[in-house]
């Protein structure tokens, strides 16, 4: 069957390579502008070009000591009191911030932030600047105002000064020649444009890398134009003579692209919404538009749903053909697929979970927007795999065991497997079954304009029916699936881009901005360091392996030790040329947009590239395929997940806590209801996370991870890896680990990536110096469960009793 079902895969793709052509519309750009008039300003006193800032989001005009506010339904504007800026030679806004730029003839001699009360505009002043500056160009930075200019003597300069109070400090002056006639800030970096006798020129400032020189825009650029938007943009105007043309620069390819909107000569502009006000003086009147951008989205085509409702409807059957095979059978077949899974099948299954819908557009975001540096987590992984297989795999496999936490059971006490399993099931639960969900569909929405919400249904409900009607079976099975169907979209969206922008240019564009740089060996921790992975991860999958129910299950159901073995071995095989690969699509995206700039939106978070370029690029049919293997990340994940918290509340709680022992038939009975209610729950957390705003998903799940599953990590080590350590001092040390973290949480105290490493350290710790106070344990109560006493080499019939129940 599975045979068949690969065969027909391929000949489908093959179909479908063949109809490839380079995309007709590769020059085109996909941003819509939108454009409306404002109503008409008269009236203001004074000549010449009025200042225009905005205040909050609302434009706000400034002359003769005279401004006018839009109203916040852009109906009418609201006249107001500046008679605090009658020197007013200049402003810096943000479109929610904005300062007043204030001299004489000398130049700029102090800054001072606008705000309003009442009817009135104030001047609150920042320190004076310790000199004088013409020609000034201004940014705003998340916490700091930077202005920059020529000194008396024609030297540049360059200021900062805390927006929170503090003097202006002098930043490093740009190299060679040229005066700012634009400077914006993206993040932490400084975007100057300056302008010399031989054109203009591009230069990004960073405080880890000081001036890099960048590409230079295709014309001049108008004085004071630009603003950022979206997490990776900024837009100017660039011309002169007849107009001036809005164009979009990327800070991570380096490319400008025209937005096809023009402005005529003498606009003023500010930033507003997603886009800008422009004004204009035409004889006593000023006129106001507002551009802003759209964000496009190319629905499915009928191909598309094809190919998605094949995909699903064959996960489905899979589901159907264990459950027609099983007819309610033994616990055995539900959890462990009675122990017959091929050691191959249960590798590429823990590669299926592993790699969730978060790794499927993560990781080419990330290797779009930096280079492969994050890489080296995949190899120290694969590694500290080998290490998983020769000393956890053997200990845990000759146990037979159905939960995991029965080793904490066996080698503590039954209140130390309840409280970890509890914990599992919430970490599990909480932190990563609505997120699986919730990313892919609101990716998919975005693209496509699909609901998000039916997304979620489809997603989650197709899921649950087929992980309740097959069990483990089903599960890995149509992992397997998946993996195919994932990896094929993978690969079919690196050979469209090289079949566009051919294998050099790729090579050649990767090479001159150092995109595939793959170590970093500073001691910097602030950046990914080739030492922060080693400690990071290695600690990580030695020591969380084991208590990770959902990855240890297809261990578990292999058919002996050594197939066991060879599964993890399996996964680690296939873990990093996988990983690699989605560091290619990034890598080759990077390249495709900086070939075709305006093909990418500018108001598209950056994670959103790979489900742009799915939703934008690709021909129909092709895009359905590679939807299904985003579908097929986050299935995979889900299942696994749903099938392993099924089980621990089945073999953990309903079995330990009913008065009679259930027969065969309850505890699937229960499972199957289980699988169905943790099924419901998942997809209820993704609905209502798509109904709210938060800020990253990613660091949710990590605060989770650290806050509900380090603990525990931290008790399977004392169990494993000491003798000394008991019952009594492991609680304590859970309690009090999760006590530390949770503090450590509500103080922010450190960023969330260190709650799992302060968890399992402060467990450990804790666990074994609280140990030292109570007894030690008995030698038949360690004896094959450590390291140090068998390693596993003899099994446990205590424990193969209850697995085998």
């Amino acid at each position: 069957m599975m045979i068949w079902t690969v065969r027909r895969l391929i000949a489908l793709f093959a179909i479908l390579l063949a109809t490839w052509t380079t995309p007709a519309f590769a020059n085109e750009g996909v941003t819509a502008v939108k454009t409306r008039s404002l109503p008409a300003l008269a009236g203001l006193p004074g000549e010449g070009q009025p200042i225009l800032v905005a205040l909050d989001g609302r434009p706000v005009v400034i002359r003769g000591g005279v401004a006018a506010m839009l109203r916040a339904d852009s109906s009418a504007w609201e006249r107001l009191d500046a008679g605090e800026f009658q020197q007013l030679l200049g402003a810096v806004s943000d479109g929610r911030r904005s300062a007043a730029l204030i001299g004489t003839a000398k130049g700029i001699e102090s800054v001072a932030v606008i705000a309003r009360e009442g009817a009135t505009l104030r001047a609150r002043p920042l320190p004076p600047l310790p000199l004088a500056l013409a020609g000034v160009q201004g940014a705003w930075l998340a916490d700091a105002l930077v202005v920059a200019g020529m000194d008396a003597a024609g030297q540049p300069r360059i200021l900062r000064v805390p927006t929170a109070g503090g003097a202006w400090t002098a930043l490093p002056v740009w190299p060679g020649a040229g005066a700012p006639v634009a400077l914006a800030a993206r993040g932490p970096a400084l975007f100057l444009t300056l302008r010399g006798a031989s054109g203009d020129r591009q230069l990004q400032w960073t405080s880890k890398e000081g001036w890099v020189e960048r590409t230079p825009a295709p014309g001049a650029v108008v004085a004071g134009s630009s603003r950022a938007i979206g997490q990776a943009y900024l837009l100017y105007l660039v011309g002169s003579g007849e107009g001036a043309e809005w164009l979009s620069y990327s800070a991570i390819t380096d490319a400008w692209a025209p937005l096809g909107h023009k402005v005529a000569t003498g606009t003023a502009a500010v930033a507003f919404g997603n886009g800008i006000m422009t004004l204009r003086a035409e004889g006593d009147r000023l006129t106001a538009a507002i551009a802003e951008l759209e964000l496009q989205r190319r629905p499915l085509g009928w191909l598309d749903w094809s190919i998605i409702g094949t995909y699903l409807a064959g996960m489905l059957g899979i589901g159907f053909y264990f459950w027609a095979r099983s007819r309610m059978g033994s616990t055995s077949e539900f959890f462990l697929g009675s122990r017959t899974i091929p050691f191959w099948a249960a590798g590429i299954s823990m590669f299926a979970t592993n790699t969730s819908s978060i790794s499927y557009l993560a990781v080419p975001a990330k290797a779009f927007d930096t280079d492969w540096q994050y890489l080296m987590s995949k190899i120290v992984t694969v590694f500290a795999l080998v290490a998983v297989a020769f000393w956890v795999i053997p200990l845990f496999r000759r146990l037979n065991l159905v939960s995991v936490f029965a080793y904490l059971e066996t080698r503590f006490h039954p209140a130390i497997r309840m409280l970890s399993s509890a914990m599992a099931i919430l970490m599990h639960v909480g932190g990563r079954m609505g997120i699986v969900l919730f990313l892919p569909a609101l990716a998919i929405g975005t693209i496509t304009g699909a609901n998000v919400v039916l997304c979620i249904l489809v997603i989650g409900l197709c899921t649950i029916v087929y992980t309740a009607l097959g069990g483990m079976k089903a599960v890995v099975w149509t992992d397997v699936f998946q993996v195919v169907v994932l990896m094929a979209g993978a690969i079919f969206a690196i050979g469209f881009i090289v079949h566009s922008v051919g294998v050099g240019q790729i090579i050649d564009t990767a090479a001159q901005f150092d995109k595939t740089k793959l170590v970093n060996v500073s001691f910097d921790f602030t950046t990914p360091t080739i030492w922060g992975f080693i400690i990071l991860y290695t600690f990580d999958t030695i020591l969380t392996f084991p208590k990770d129910q959902v990855l240890m299950q297809r261990v578990l159901s292999t058919s002996s030790e050594k197939q066991a073995s060879r599964s993890v071995w399996f996964f680690a095989a296939i873990l990093l040329p996988a990983g690699l690969l989605f560091y290619v699509i990034g890598t080759t995206l990077f390249v495709y947009y900086r070939a075709n700039p305006g093909r990418l939106d500018p108001l598209l978070p950056v994670d959103a590239v790979f489900p742009s370029f799915i939703g934008t690029e690709l021909p129909h049919g092709v895009t359905g395929i590679i939807i299904a293997g985003l579908f097929a990340a986050a299935m995979g994940t889900l299942s696994g997940t749903i099938n392993s918290v099924a089980t621990l509340l089945s073999v953990d709680f309903y079995e330990k806590l009913r008065r009679e022992p259930p027969t065969q038939k309850q505890s699937v009975r229960f499972a199957e209801w289980m699988t169905v209610l943790v099924g419901l729950v998942g997809v209820a957390i993704a609905v209502v996370l798509s109904r709210l705003d938060i800020h990253s998903l990613l660091d949710l799940t990590i605060e989770l991870f650290g806050l509900l599953g380090g603990s525990c990590a931290g008790a399977y080590t004392l169990g494993m890896f000491t003798t000394r350590a008991n019952w009594q001092g492991t609680a304590i040390g859970i309690l009090g680990a999760s006590g530390i973290t949770m503090v450590t949480w509500i103080f922010g105290l450190v960023h969330s990536y260190f709650y799992l490493a302060i968890a399992i350290v402060m467990s450990i710790v804790i666990g074994y110096i609280a140990s030292l106070f109570f007894p030690p344990p008995g030698r038949a109560q360690i004896d094959g469960l450590t390291v140090f006493t068998g390693g596993g080499r003899k099994g446990r019939p205590d424990i193969e009793r209850e697995g085998l129940a």
